[in-house]
């Protein structure tokens, strides 16, 4: 009985081409995770897309995945907030969220639109954004994310060691800029009245290239008693505003005063504990 010659040499030689050049590619594919698909092409039938598929599908969405994860990380987010962990019924009447998740595809970014969010403290101006930046970051923008005063700080510090053009050149190359507290940021102003006109560089350099976002409580009519430099205001908000997507929330409610208000405080506590007690001890009696 003639024994059949094993037909694996020109397979394994292909195999191992494949691999080779899957490595060459960066294409994380492991021997096994190679055999695992092409046993499920041959016992499937596959065409050779559907083979071709099967086996980048999963490498891509894991690559994809950790480029997603790695534009959040750098983006410094302050916090975990997510737009479907908002409460979108506290302020129902005065937050559109067909707007908000409108801002969530990034469309306003590809276009090079600004974003200003006015209203008083404590209405989820910053949860919102930070939840509109994490959308985008997985629609493949990148965004940095960081507080006024911050970044007043950061460009007032740039004139004493000479790195402004480096600190402002920074600034401009991410795709949606988000600054957060426009109004609390007093002291770094006083310390550093140039740091003002750097902002404006900063805003000046993105205009029209690449998204800024801008969270504030102060309506643009108090700009000029709380910045005190009228020139300067008028032509930072003439960059700002300038093919901007204005959201001012005037009727909103502070969801953080409302949470505040149903936490009770540690005397109330302390009280209440002790009222019950006491009514456990006459009922003894």
């Amino acid at each position: 009985m003639t024994r059949q010659p094993r037909p694996t040499t020109k397979h394994q030689n292909q195999r191992q081409t494949i691999l080779s050049h899957l490595e060459t590619l960066g294409v994380p594919l492991s021997e096994a995770q190679l055999d695992n698909v092409l046993r499920e092409a041959e016992q499937g039938g596959w065409s050779h897309l559907q083979l071709l598929d099967q086996l980048f599908a999963e490498q891509a969405a894991q690559k994809s995945e950790r480029s997603i994860a790695r534009r959040i990380r750098d983006a410094h987010f302050p916090g975990n907030k997510t737009l479907e962990g908002f409460d979108w019924k506290f302020n129902a009447h005065a937050i559109d969220r067909v707007q908000i998740e409108e801002l969530a595809t990034g469309d306003f970014i590809r276009r090079g639109d600004n974003v200003l969010m006015v209203g008083q403290s404590g209405i989820g101006k910053s949860h919102l954004l930070e939840g509109v930046g994490r959308r985008t970051c997985s629609v493949g923008c990148r965004v940095h994310y960081i507080a006024s005063d911050e970044l007043l700080a950061d460009l007032g510090a740039s004139l004493a060691d000479g790195t402004t053009p480096k600190r402002i050149r920074y600034y401009t190359r991410f795709d949606l800029l988000i600054i957060d507290g426009f109004g609390f940021d007093k002291i770094e102003r006083q310390e550093t009245p140039q740091a003002l006109s750097l902002l404006f560089k900063v805003i000046d350099k993105r205009n029209a290239r690449s998204s800024t976002a801008l969270i504030t409580n102060i309506d643009f009519d108090a700009w000029n008693e709380y910045l005190g430099d009228a020139p300067m205001v008028m032509a930072l908000l003439d960059r700002l505003v300038e093919r901007a997507i204005i959201m001012k929330f005037v009727d909103a409610k502070s969801y953080r005063a409302h949470t505040a208000r149903r936490v009770p405080s540690a005397n109330t506590a302390n009280k209440t504990s002790a009222k019950k007690a006491t009514r456990r001890q006459s009922k003894k009696r």
